[in-house]
């Protein structure tokens, strides 16, 4: 049954919304005003009716009862005022005052030369008669207004007040610093009712659920000031106040989840509904409400995507972190689908500035049409386990551009692709080498497959049968990010490597610190001895180069020589070093 809008079930909303229905209010000064100006205006009438000397004026005679009309006119102008800016109050006042002024306005008219007096007398009257008419037409007005009002903030199926009537309600409770807790709420399952048993069913679930929710706001057994909205099909806000700590939180909203767990008949149907609430405080979690919102809402969608039998979740900053990956996560897959992974070449360098190929780098935008940074979405598609099929994409489209780079150009250059260690744990990954070798028509000693040295520790035997049988076919294997993992030496000198890759952080740290240039020489010194060639990435100062180049690094990877390019600059890029090669 629909919630009635009777003054009894408007309790939530004239008790939480009180600017939103009222009218503006008009000061208590101006009415103090407007009475003064009346009862001077009068005395001065009353004064000026008896006879008194004229006085003079600009040297003319001026009768003292010329001015009776000029200030009777002004005291019916306050009254018409009164009833004009303050309604109610203002038109009794005034009816109150022709009552008590009628005796003498009917000693006027029949006291000796009486009918002098009659224009004023009509003008009262029909002062009397315009502020009648003002007040009952402003009257309907003003409930029309009402009405509109009404509308503007409340739910029309459920008869709750609306997501407007709740954002006005907190943008007032922030404007007055007041503490509150603002819960998201969503109805699990709810699609399934709609889809099974219609949207005039789900309809009537929505309204028994509101109308359970509703009584209890309007009580005062939780102990909480709670204001209940509809904001959204399934999806509704609870904002409680007057609470002294996050317990007293915790037993309202218990309440509100309580009420959901007596059976819900409809059409002859048992229904028995579950919620996710999340919640968010004002001021401790945030200080806005869009904020307050956003938190409130990654707490409930955290209690959905968990399943817990707990449904009740205050928002924590981590949150963010879960919400950011699972956002990404969907754009990914987007991207995946749609077949958006591109990539950008980053120049590699041996240290006389030749050119030795190329790292092939992931690449992918956002919604917004900007890039996406690698880091992040690489990272999340490690964790959510699509890292081998970003992998995948790269590897397809950059074989396929190189090898015809190299077709065209003639170039003996070389292409570095990562592999991340699902990619290469796959059982067909030697097959997906040999079939981009094939498609591509590059030779295996132009292509270059980088491995994190964490290979080495997980699964290491079957990473080793791997890796020399890609090994085998002439490609180049290169050690990613060496000096960042927990490789042993014994692992290395097994290791059926080319290349070792020196990462960007030692790099940094080099020219500032004797030990990390050290350590930086020993890596190169040990994979020399090893028969290893050794690359540094990340390097972005002439300082940075010339300490490489006096240590032994064989080649560079970074800003000072290269930023990663486009498809279209690297084969630029091709063409000026086959020119200058000339």
């Amino acid at each position: 049954m629909q919630i009635s809008k009777n003054s009894h079930n408007k309790k939530i909303k004239d008790n939480s919304l009180p600017l939103i229905f009222s009218q503006n209010k008009k000061s208590k000064v101006l009415f103090a005003v407007l009475l003064i100006l009346y009862i001077a205006a009068s005395i001065v009438v009353k004064i000026s009716s008896s006879p008194h000397k004229p006085f003079m004026l600009g040297g003319q005679e001026i009768p003292v009862n010329a001015f009776m009309g000029v200030f009777s006119s002004l005291a019916n102008i306050c009254l018409i005022f009164m009833v004009l800016f303050f309604g109610k109050i203002g038109y009794y006042t005034s009816i109150f005052i022709f009552l008590i002024q009628f005796p003498l306005i009917i000693r006027q008219i029949i006291a000796p030369d009486g009918l002098a007096n009659l224009p004023g007398v009509f003008g009262n009257l029909l002062t009397i008669t315009a502020v009648t008419i003002i007040y009952f037409k402003n009257k309907k007005v003003d409930e029309y207004q009402e009405r509109l009002h009404e509308q503007a903030v409340t739910d029309r199926l459920t008869g709750l007040p609306n997501r407007f009537a709740c954002s006005e309600l907190i943008s007032d409770l922030i404007r007055r610093g007041e503490k509150f807790a603002l819960v998201h709420i969503d109805i699990n399952n709810f699609k399934g009712i709609n889809n099974t048993m219609g949207f005039e069913t789900g309809n009537k679930v929505l309204i028994e659920i509101a109308s359970r929710w509703k009584n209890i706001a309007d009580g005062s057994d939780t102990g909480t000031s709670d204001f209940i909205t509809r904001v959204n099909g399934d999806e509704f806000i609870l904002i409680i106040r007057s609470y002294n700590s996050t317990d007293d939180i915790l037993k309202t909203i218990e309440q509100y989840e309580s009420v959901l767990g007596n059976r819900l008949t409809i059409e002859n149907c048992d229904f028995y509904i579950t919620a996710s609430f999340g919640y968010s405080l004002y001021p401790s979690d945030a200080k806005n409400i869009d904020s307050l919102f956003s938190y409130a809402d990654a707490a409930m969608h955290e209690v959905k995507r968990v399943k817990s039998s707990d449904h009740i979740l205050h928002f924590t900053p981590d949150l963010l972190k879960i919400e950011r990956t699972i956002e990404i996560e969907s754009k990914i897959r987007e991207a995946l689908k749609n077949d958006e992974i591109f990539f950008n070449l980053q120049p590699q360098y041996d240290m006389s500035h030749k050119l030795r190929g190329f790292e092939a780098l992931a690449r992918m935008k956002d919604t917004d049409g900007s890039i996406m940074h690698p880091t992040e979405f690489i990272n999340v598609a490690e964790k959510v386990g699509l890292i081998d099929k970003v992998d995948g994409a790269v590897f397809r489209k950059t074989a396929l551009f190189f090898g015809e780079l190299v077709k065209k150009t003639g170039a003996d250059i070389t292409l570095s692709i990562n592999a991340s260690v699902r990619h290469l744990m796959k059982n067909n990954f030697v097959k997906e080498v040999k079939n981009l070798l094939e498609v591509s028509g590059l030779l295996p000693h132009q292509l270059e497959i980088e491995i994190t040295e964490s290979i080495m520790i997980d699964s290491a035997e079957k990473a080793f049968q791997c890796i020399n049988e890609i090994k085998d076919m002439g490609i180049k294997i290169a050690i990613d990010d060496f000096g960042t993992g927990y490789s042993s030496l014994s692992y290395l000198n097994n290791f059926p490597a080319n290349l070792l890759k020196i990462d960007k952080s030692f790099i940094d740290k080099m020219n500032s610190s004797d030990s990390s240039k050290q350590y930086v020489a020993a890596i190169i010194s040990i994979g020399h001895i090893m028969g290893f060639d050794v690359i540094s990435e990340g390097v972005e100062e002439q300082e940075q180069l010339e300490t490489l180049k006096n240590i032994g690094c064989d080649y560079i990877q970074g800003f000072f020589w290269g930023h990663p390019l486009s498809q279209e600059d690297a084969e630029k890029l091709v063409y000026e070093e086959m020119n200058n090669a000339l």
